[in-house]
C-alpha cells in the first residue's frame, strides 16, 4: 500500500488545456484547501512560470517533473499521488507509458482523449494489470464524452423513474454550440486520420460501433449513424454529421455493456447537429457535411495535411482566447423512446467553450470525484466510462461546480 502525498496531480499542466485546468482547480481549492494537488510536466521552468501566474498564494503548490516517455519518472510520479489527470496528447503518440505506470501501481487516472483506437489498445494492453492493482482508468472525461455519456445516463434514470423501463432508442442532437479548437485537439484528429488512412484493419475497427466494448460484446443491433445531410422528423429539422459522435457513441455503448445492458439489449444511439428547418436548414446541413468530408480527405493526403497544419489550423499550445472560452457554450438535446412508444426529452448545457473552458471544469471534477468520492465505493480496478464509475455523483458535481445543467424538458 502506498502513502501518496498528493490527492491529485495534473500531468501536462503547461499544455493549453492543462493551464486552464490548473487555474480552475486553483480557483476551486487554492493550493491545499480541501484537495492536495500538484502540477506535473516535463519542464520545471514552465511549471514554475505557470505556478507563478496563479498568484502568490500558489507558492506552496507542489511541482513534479516527469517526461511522458520516462517510465521511471512516471512511476515515481504515480508513487506520490492517488489520482493523475493527463492532458498530454495526442494520446496515441504520448499516452501509453502513463497508462502503464498507473495500471501497474494502482493509481487512478482520467483524461480527455477522443481517440477510440488508442482506448482499445490501452484496454487490451492494461486492463488485466489495472484490475490486479485496483487502478480505476477513466478515458474521455471532457466534452468528449461526459455530456453525451452522462446525458444518456441522466435520461435513462429519468425514463426508469417515469416509465419503469429505460429507452431502447436515444438520439442526441447539438442544438447550439460556440467554441474553437486548440493545436492539441487538431493534432489528435489528424493523427487518427493519418493512422486510419494507411491501416485497413483500423478503418474496419473504427466502423464498429462496439469497438471499445468488452470482448465478446456484439449485439445484433444495426446502430444508426448520421453521415450525410438528412431530415429528422423527431426534431422537425435538418441534421448534419457531428464530428465527435465517433467517440461519444462508442463511450455510450461501452457504458451499456459495462452496466450489463442497463439500457437494454437492443439499445440504439446516435448523434448529429441540428441545422434548422426548410431550405436554409437543408443547405446548412449539406454545407456542413461537405466541409467535414473535405477536411477528412485533406487530412488523409500528406501534402494537404501539411498545408492544413502549417497555414490553417492552430499549432501546439494555441487555442481559443480566454474571452472566447468565457463566451462559448453548448446546448445538447436528447430524445429517448421506449419500445412501446413513450418518449422523454432532456437537455444538457454548459456555460463555457465546450472543448476548453467546459472541458477543464468537467475534467477537474472527474479527477476530484476519483480522489474524494470513490475511496470506499467498492468500485474495482479496470477501465471504466464516466457514466459507469461516476454516475449521479459526477452529475451533482457538474451542476454545482462546473456550470452544467441536466434537465427534463418533457415526458409522455
Amino acid at each position: 500500500m502506498k502513502s501518496p502525498s498528493h490527492d491529485l496531480t495534473v500531468f501536462g499542466a503547461t499544455s493549453f488545456v492543462g493551464q486552464i485546468l490548473a487555474r480552475y482547480l486553483f480557483a476551486q481549492f487554492g493550493a491545499h484547501d480541501g484537495l492536495k494537488w500538484a502540477l506535473a510536466g516535463r519542464s520545471e521552468q514552465k511549471l514554475q512560470r505557470l505556478r507563478g501566474s496563479l498568484g502568490p498564494k500558489a507558492a506552496r503548490l507542489p511541482i513534479v517533473v516527469a517526461d511522458a516517455a520516462d517510465a521511471d519518472a512516471l512511476e515515481a510520479l504515480c508513487g506520490q499521488t492517488r489520482v493523475v489527470i493527463s492532458t498530454v496528447g495526442p494520446y496515441a503518440l504520448y499516452g501509453e507509458p502513463l497508462i502503464k505506470a498507473c495500471a501497474e501501481t494502482g493509481t487512478d487516472y482520467c483524461d480527455l482523449t477522443g481517440e477510440a483506437q488508442w482506448i482499445r489498445r490501452m484496454i487490451d494492453g492494461y486492463e488485466k494489470a489495472a484490475r490486479k492493482s485496483g487502478a480505476r482508468i477513466v478515458h474521455s472525461c471532457g466534452f468528449d464524452s461526459i455530456p453525451s455519456d452522462l446525458g444518456v445516463h441522466f435520461l435513462q434514470q429519468q425514463a426508469i423513474e417515469r416509465f419503469g423501463e429505460p429507452c431502447s432508442r436515444v438520439k442526441m442532437r447539438v442544438k447550439a454550440m460556440r467554441g474553437g479548437f486548440s493545436g492539441g485537439t487538431v493534432a489528435s484528429v489528424l493523427n487518427l486520420i493519418k493512422e486510419a488512412s494507411s491501416n485497413p484493419a483500423l478503418r474496419k475497427e473504427l466502423a464498429n460501433p462496439y469497438s471499445i466494448c468488452p470482448e465478446g460484446y456484439a449485439p445484433e443491433v444495426r446502430q444508426p449513424n448520421v453521415t450525410s445531410a438528412q431530415f429528422d422528423a423527431d426534431f422537425d429539422a435538418w441534421v448534419a454529421p457531428f464530428v465527435m459522435s465517433a467517440i461519444n457513441t462508442r463511450i455510450v455503448q461501452r457504458s451499456n455493456a459495462l452496466s450489463k445492458q442497463a439500457y437494454g439489449a437492443d439499445f440504439a444511439y446516435d448523434e448529429a447537429v441540428l441545422t434548422g428547418r426548410g431550405l436554409q436548414g437543408r443547405l446548412a446541413a449539406t454545407g456542413m457535411t461537405a466541409g467535414l468530408a473535405g477536411f477528412m480527405v485533406a487530412g488523409a493526403i500528406p501534402p494537404a495535411r501539411w498545408a492544413l497544419e502549417r497555414f490553417v489550423l492552430p499549432g501546439p499550445g494555441e487555442g481559443p482566447s480566454a474571452e472566447a472560452q468565457k463566451t462559448g457554450f453548448f446546448d445538447l438535446r436528447f430524445l429517448g423512446q421506449t419500445a412501446d412508444g413513450r418518449s422523454i426529452r432532456t437537455r444538457v448545457t454548459g456555460d463555457r467553450d465546450p472543448g476548453y473552458g467546459s472541458t477543464a471544469k468537467m475534467l477537474g471534477q472527474a479527477g476530484t470525484c476519483l480522489a474524494q468520492d470513490l475511496g470506499n465505493s467498492g468500485v474495482k480496478g479496470g477501465f471504466w466510462t464516466p457514466a459507469t464509475i461516476f454516475g449521479d455523483r459526477l452529475v451533482a458535481r457538474l451542476i454545482k461546480h462546473s456550470g452544467l445543467t441536466f434537465e427534463v424538458l418533457d415526458a409522455a
